[in-house]
């Protein structure tokens, strides 16, 4: 597999405004890739500049290895699928799907069929002579999706395509999104501020933040082994201790915070460092008794119920809350008691802290 869309060293500035810094990215043939990130952190920017609707101030885009500059956005073999569908009113869903063709002049008879059969496989069979205005959200999304899908295109680009749909059609949709993404091996470009679909939907997902992009990994990665403390908490839950690391012995580390010390396993970490410590709520334990490398200790506070599993909320004495997850039907203790928080070393994520690489650059700066 090669690399269809090629990223390097984008930027884009809107006056004093600097959306995107110095993005480099490889997107593979055939993968579905996310941009995930919260408004304003440059995810709809980048895709626009691949689609042609924006330039970039610097850097370089290429789409299967030609510099697409040059390119006007109608002779890329990219399309756009938007969040408001951006269907044509006075146009019948078969008019709107056959569009792209009929302007390409392709002939009536290969139109009929290449219509037909994205009727089918978004489902829309029967709804040719209807009108956008007679139409569902999702129904209108699917014509959307068929209507890009007929192009052909090398590359799909969605930006936000389910976010005015309600959630039972959301979730129908992103699977209806990967079958045909699969099924006709076209690269997704996926843009979504939403966690949940990211994970569902992506090989490899892109977390960015303010304009810089974070981390790239397959969801298991994201999730599992986050590099920054942003892209921690921005996916899913977690729990979160800065400290400093006071003892190391080989990959074990004791890291005291706030409320007192608590362990982890990593490497590449030094005595005194300050870093970041994240604890997925499924991964935290409580126990009756201090435990072994950790001396927290909280109060059970409250219990939430989300189906199956129970949430647990416990308080540290400095006020912050610890998030557990456990089984509906485990023991658990009531409300007010005092509990030992403690998880396996092996389960919890050290991150650089972010300040720490700052003093770093800035010390390396001063030896040269």
């Amino acid at each position: 597999m090669g690399h269809i869309v090629e990223l390097e060293g984008v930027n884009k500035i809107y006056g004093s405004n600097h959306v995107v810094k110095d993005l480099s990215l490889d997107v593979e043939e055939g993968e579905f890739l996310t941009l995930l990130g919260s408004s304003g952190c440059g995810k709809t920017t980048t895709l626009r500049m691949i689609a042609g609707f924006e330039e970039p101030s610097s850097g370089s885009i290429r789409v299967e290895g030609q510099s697409i500059e040059e390119k006007e956005p109608f002779e890329r073999d990219v399309n756009t699928v938007f969040q408001s569908y951006a269907l044509f009113p006075h146009m019948t869903i078969h008019d709107n799907i056959a569009y792209g063709l009929k302007m390409k002049k392709v002939p009536k008879k290969e139109t009929e069929e290449r219509v037909a059969q994205m009727m089918a496989m978004v489902q829309l069979e029967g709804f040719e002579k209807r009108y956008p205005s007679q139409l569902s959200g999702g129904q209108k999304q699917r014509v959307a999706i068929a209507r890009a899908l007929i192009n052909r295109p090398r590359v799909l680009l969605l930006d936000e395509p389910l976010g005015a749909l309600d959630l039972k059609l959301r979730k129908q949709m992103q699977l209806e999104l990967k079958r045909l993404q699969k099924k006709l091996h076209i690269t997704f470009i996926y843009v979504t501020h939403d966690q949940e679909e990211a994970l569902t939907m992506s090989d490899r997902i892109v977390i960015m933040h303010d304009g810089i992009m974070d981390q790239i990994g397959t969801p298991s990665e994201i999730y599992e082994a986050p590099k920054t403390k942003f892209v921690a908490t921005f996916i899913g839950e977690t729990n979160v201790f800065d400290g400093c690391i006071s003892e190391m012995n080989q990959n074990r580390v004791q890291v005291m915070v706030e409320n007192g010390s608590i362990s982890g396993c990593g490497t590449g970490f030094e005595k005194g460092e300050y870093i970041t410590v994240s604890v997925r709520p499924e991964k935290m334990k409580f126990s009756q008794t201090p435990q072994d490398g950790f001396s927290l200790n909280a109060v059970v506070r409250d219990y939430i119920y989300v189906g199956s599993v129970v949430k647990c909320i416990a308080v540290l004495p400095n006020g912050n809350e610890l998030k557990m997850e456990k089984f509906a039907g485990d023991m658990l203790p009531a409300p007010g008691t005092q509990v030992y928080p403690f998880w396996n070393p092996e389960d919890a994520v050290l991150i650089h802290s972010q300040s720490h690489v700052v003093y770093q650059a800035m010390e390396n700066v001063v030896l040269k």
